[in-house]
């Protein structure tokens, strides 16, 4: 079992940036591939970013690159997200995940460990 808790949310002005962090517990995260979803109010869950157990891997959501950049320090049992020229359609409940095959990072469904989510909110 993999505890998940995520930090680093907060209200930001646009523009603005944000480093989130999930730091685990109960095993280490070096074998699993890593993502970031989000979550806004009546939507569904999306795909924001992930990172292989290696580190050597990334890729994202259209809507956030070139703005948002994941990355991971096993040694620290931690995987960031840098979040920087926020825009209002950022806001939304942000959460890690882990998944242990890596085989569709897009689906939240393979996804086998959840944080509670931490919340980003963007004014305009």
């Amino acid at each position: 079992q993999v505890q998940l808790v995520e930090s680093g949310g907060g209200l930001v002005q646009a523009g603005g940036s944000l480093r989130l962090s999930c730091g685990a517990s109960g095993r280490t995260l070096s074998m699993y591939t890593m993502g970031w979803f989000r979550q806004a109010p009546g939507k569904e869950r999306e795909f924001v970013s992930r990172i292989s157990w290696t580190g050597g891997n990334t890729i994202y959501a259209d809507s956030v690159k070139g703005r948002f950049s994941i990355s991971r320090d096993n040694a620290k049992n931690t995987v960031y997200l840098q979040m920087n020229s926020l825009k209002p359609e950022d806001t939304a409940v942000y959460y890690c995940a882990a998944d242990r095959l890596g085989r569709n990072p897009r689906e939240p469904n393979e996804y086998d460990f959840w944080g509670q989510g931490t919340q980003v909110t963007v004014s305009s």
